[in-house]
């Protein structure tokens, strides 16, 4: 491994101490689960602290997003891991090593969960990483670091990813009820947030009067991958303006985010010391995907939605047919590296939306029963009450 720098031999490999041959099962006993396998040092006291905690997720090959993610939530996280087989574990080990010895906040503030398939330990095991693993890393390159420990995933490891979908609702609800915190903010791990969003939403969530139910929308926004990121609201304008960012989706899948109505969060205040709600979400879509914060009372993500497609939405949705309503926050938000463009998807994937359609119908109907609210229903009455007028 040339140039690769590292933790001395002092240092105690994360999840040492972990057996994955037991754990609790998901509802459908398709995964095992090990809640709070790692905690970070000052993750208890972090949470008598503050209101909010970043709950986020991630297979093996994202998480070296971590560490950006960290730098500017300088607060407590609660991470969701999966590991497809062994060799993905120890590649897990290493890397959550590295990042907890590289980064102050990741070690204090992160604490990490853990969930594996059923034929977990059916997949090869790796022999032995090199001694010299145990060197030292260089701090300055998570990106090339990750890459490197992922060569040691064989064929038959990187194959059986290929066939099999992975969890996104189990490792969502998994990260949300690793928080400890009255408030969550549910993100995916290559979603960045702005600086300074600890104090500040705290801040705002202390005198937050909420008489609903109440779900806080993040405003999330694709940067050029050539720019910096934004530290403030009107430096984000500033890079918008230059073309190097936009809403999220807006040119593959506009209705993703469209509810959350971006021209009235640029024209409102950009004062950049202070949160407020900028305006409420009256446009609801059905496709709708924003990245909110909620007191984790919300409806949990529905585990048969497995792989792309229907796994957000869906529980977004079903907050909207219980009566949520969503509020936009200014000037905090999102971003996400890089402007995405149209592109042809892989078969796999759209295999996978289209098994979880046919799933959304089920879950539709059973939602409309659960809150005895058919939107249908009510828009009928209100077609039929314009034809009597």
């Amino acid at each position: 491994m040339d140039g690769f720098v590292v933790p001395n031999n002092s240092a105690t490999l994360a999840f040492d101490n972990i057996d994955l041959s037991y754990g609790r099962w998901d509802n459908q006993q398709l995964y095992r689960i090990k809640d709070f396998a790692l905690l970070g040092e000052q993750y208890v006291d972090s949470s008598e602290g503050s209101l909010v905690c970043l709950a986020t997720q991630t297979s093996v090959e994202r998480l070296n997003s971590l560490p950006q993610v960290a730098a500017n939530w300088q607060g407590k996280m609660s991470v969701a891991l999966f590991a497809a087989g062994p060799e993905e574990f120890v590649v897990l080990q290493y890397f959550v090593t590295y990042m907890r010895l590289c980064f102050a906040n990741i070690r204090e503030n992160a604490t990490f969960h853990l969930l594996t398939p059923r034929d977990f330990d059916k997949l090869p095991r790796v022999a032995a990483l090199p001694l010299n693993m145990r060197g030292k890393f260089d701090c300055q390159y998570p990106d090339r670091t990750l890459k490197a420990l992922l060569k040691f995933r064989s064929l038959k490891t990187l194959q059986w990813r290929q066939r099999n979908t992975y969890p996104q609702n189990h490792m969502r609800n998994l990260a949300r009820k690793g928080c400890q915190t009255k408030y969550v903010f549910l993100t995916d791990i290559d979603i960045v947030p702005s600086t300074n969003s600890v104090p500040q939403l705290n801040h705002f969530l202390r005198t937050a009067n909420c008489t609903k139910s109440c779900a806080y929308v993040i405003p999330t926004f694709e940067i050029d991958v050539r720019a910096t990121f934004p530290r403030s609201k009107n430096a984000l304008v500033r890079l918008i303006r230059k073309g190097l960012a936009r809403p999220f989706h807006e040119k593959v899948f506009i209705y993703n985010q469209y509810a959350t109505n971006f021209s009235k969060w640029l024209s409102s205040n950009t004062n950049d010391t202070e949160v407020s709600v900028s305006h409420i979400v009256t446009n609801f879509e059905f496709l709708y995907e924003p990245f909110y914060i909620s007191v984790d009372n919300a409806p949990a993500h529905d585990e048969r939605f497995l792989g792309y497609g229907f796994t957000r939405n869906s529980q977004v949705y079903e907050m909207h047919i219980a009566g949520y309503q969503f509020y936009v926050l200014s000037p905090v938000f999102t971003g996400h590296w890089g402007l995405q463009r149209k592109q042809a998807r892989p078969a796999w994937r759209e295999q996978q939306n289209n098994a979880n359609r046919r799933k959304f119908d089920v879950f539709k109907s059973e939602i409309f029963v659960r809150y005895k609210n058919d939107p249908r229903l009510l828009l009928k009455a209100k077609k039929n009450q314009i034809l009597v007028k």
